[in-house]
């Protein structure tokens, strides 16, 4: 801050003129309050302690995550070699699905459910009577194989659309349930193999072999 004064004076018929400046001095911290620096430092300090503390608690998530602890990173694979068309006595069309389930990640889980919702499929859980275990443990590194049967309820009525498999999981950090969309299967034809959702080439071989006469 300065303030200035300007004084005029004759000298022989020479007017001269004198300028003099008062200058107000201040300390820095008073002009850190005047701009408000002071404050805009002690948020950066806060931001920078909370950055701090909450460093190490990102690392153990990220390491969580990466490992397949949160979330197993599951590799899904369903073909259709093995589908069969199977009608009980009461009309009921259904095939038997065999998964195989690869953990690619460190952490070892414990597959315990697995399910879909969409027009004309629904999975059914696990026979025990067909030796078909309700719950498979998977390993970092490894995979395993399991069985289920699919109800077909309506042919036509199944998706074309990719449509997600929800399957519930068991860590040592929780039980959590999330969704997968399982790749795409291939027709195979004279021209070319044509890429289709994996329940539409399920049905598609199941519905055709239910209604082929010599079946």
């Amino acid at each position: 801050m300065a303030i200035a004064a300007a004084t005029q004076e004759i000298v022989e018929a020479v007017v001269t003129k004198r300028h003099v400046i008062w200058f107000y001095i201040v300390s820095s911290e008073e002009i850190w309050q005047q701009f408000g620096v002071a404050t805009w430092r002690t948020q950066q300090a806060r931001l920078v302690m909370v950055l701090s503390a909450c460093f190490p608690f990102a690392l153990v998530a990220a390491a969580l995550w990466w490992s397949g602890a949160l979330t197993p990173q599951v590799e899904w694979s369903a073909g259709d070699f093995f589908l069969h068309a199977e009608v009980d006595r009461n009309g009921v069309l259904s095939t038997t699905l065999r998964i195989e389930v690869e953990n690619r990640g460190l952490a070892a889980f414990t597959l315990t459910d697995l399910a879909t919702e969409m027009p004309g499929l629904r999975f059914l859980p696990a026979d025990g009577s067909k030796n078909q275990p309700s719950e498979v443990t998977v390993h970092g590194g490894d995979s395993e194989r399991l069985e289920r049967r699919v109800v077909i309820t309506d042919c036509a009525a199944v998706p074309h659309e990719p449509q997600p498999v929800r399957f519930s999981y068991r860590t040592w950090t929780g039980s959590r349930t999330t969704e997968a969309t399982w790749d795409s299967w291939w027709l195979q034809s004279p021209e070319k193999d044509v890429p289709v959702a994996w329940q539409r080439g399920l049905v598609g071989k199941v519905c055709s072999e239910a209604v082929n006469p010599g079946w």
